[in-house]
Parts: C-alpha cells; sequence; structure tokens
C-alpha cells in the first residue's frame, strides 16, 4: 500500500542548503510534493531527533515540508526518535524523551506520530521533576501509552509506536494490548515480522488486527 515519501538524513539536508542554495532547497520541497502524489501516496514523512544537534534545523526543514505536503491535501507523518550527546542510551526510550518528543511533534502540526515504546525509566532532565511531582503514574506500558496520547493533543492526534527489538509471540502479544487498552493507535513492526516464517508472520499480523479490532 502506498503511504508515505520519508526523508531523514539531516546530512544531506545540509548539503542542500550550504551549495545548492535556499532555491534549489525550495524546488525540492515543492517536487517532493508533487512527487508523493504522483505516486499516489497519502503522506509524506520525515524523522526528527530531539536531543541531537540538529533538530531544530531539522524542525525547520520539516516545517517547510510539512507546509506544502498539506497545501496540497497530503497528510504529515513526523518520526520522533530522541537521540543525542545530551542524552543516555536509556534515556532514548525515557518515559519523559519519549513523552517530549511525542508533544513536540504534535506542536510541530504532524498528523501522526511515531515514537518508540517508552520505559519507565527517568532521564536525568528538567522534566523528570514534572513527572515526579505530580505523581504521573508511569508503572505499566498501558500508563505511559496513555500518557504519550494525553501529550499529543489529549488524543487528538494519532499515534503510533516501533516494535522495537525481536520478542517472542507472548511478549510481543502483551504489549500490542498495552498499546491498544492505553488508547495507542497501531504498532510499526518489521523484524518481528520478518524473522518470523510467512505462515508465522501472517498468523501474527491476525492476532494484533484483532486485538486492534476489540474493545
Amino acid at each position: 500500500m502506498k503511504f508515505e515519501l520519508k526523508t531523514e538524513n539531516d546530512n544531506y539536508s545540509k548539503s542542500i542548503s550550504k551549495f545548492f542554495g535556499i532555491f534549489f532547497f525550495l524546488t525540492l520541497i515543492i517536487n517532493l510534493s508533487d512527487d508523493a502524489l504522483k505516486l499516489g501516496c497519502a503522506a509524506i514523512g520525515f524523522t526528527i531527533y530531539p536531543g541531537s544537534d540538529h533538530n531544530f534545523s531539522l524542525m525547520e526543514e520539516y516545517r517547510e515540508l510539512s507546509h506544502e505536503a498539506k497545501a496540497k491535501g497530503l497528510a504529515v507523518v513526523l518520526w520522533a526518535y530522541a537521540r543525542g550527546s545530551k542524552i543516555s542510551k536509556k534515556g532514548e526510550t525515557a518515559m519523559n524523551i519519549i513523552s517530549y518528543a511525542a508533544h513536540m511533534s504534535a506542536l510541530l502540526g504532524a498528523n501522526i506520530i511515531k515514537v518508540k515504546l517508552p520505559s519507565d525509566f527517568l532521564e536525568e532532565d528538567p522534566t523528570k521533576a514534572a513527572f515526579e511531582n505530580n505523581n504521573i503514574a508511569i508503572g505499566t506500558l498501558q500508563e505511559r501509552v496513555a500518557h504519550i496520547k494525553k501529550v499529543a493533543f489529549e488524543g487528538k492526534r494519532l499515534v503510533v509506536f516501533s516494535g522495537g527489538d525481536a520478542k517472542d509471540d507472548k511478549a510481543l502479544m502483551e504489549e500490542i494490548k498495552a498499546i491498544h487498552f492505553g488508547g495507542g493507535n497501531g504498532s510499526i513492526i518489521g523484524r518481528n515480522c520478518f524473522q518470523r516464517t510467512r505462515e508465522d508472520s501472517l498468523a501474527l499480523l491476525d492476532q494484533m488486527i484483532q486485538i486492534y479490532k476489540s474493545k
């Protein structure tokens, strides 16, 4: 199914601005949306890296791309993957960091937001106190997913979660249930299907669909 046209290479973006100038960059923005329409896409996609040294320049690039895409009737999907020199490896999935990434994505105007599933770890960051002082429930994955939906404009934005590392069927189904009953809008899984046989993958997907269809 054709869905999105995605760009996420910040070095490539910087090279465009540096060597070819603003005119070429604006032409690329217009052509990207036009190409998406020609391909029959319903949306374009972009990735930002909250915490990285280049995040604000990525946000500026995204703003231009999303404005052009929405003007042509395309939805916008924003991947928000926290990383950078000031964030620990464990912090890349910390609850306060992922909630910040989701909230910033909503503020940037994304129609669909994709983030990693948050852990119950809180990174040493000014936002840590907000969770501790307000007794925000993050003990279970379902509670964490519910909070991510809350910071995305009180659930008014679609939020999907990456599948993460390969895991067995039971662990994966528990994760899917937590996303669904926490109010999440879906899972993006790759290796958890591709590293199984075709028959097992189809059966797995059917189980996932039935969970998301359940009340």
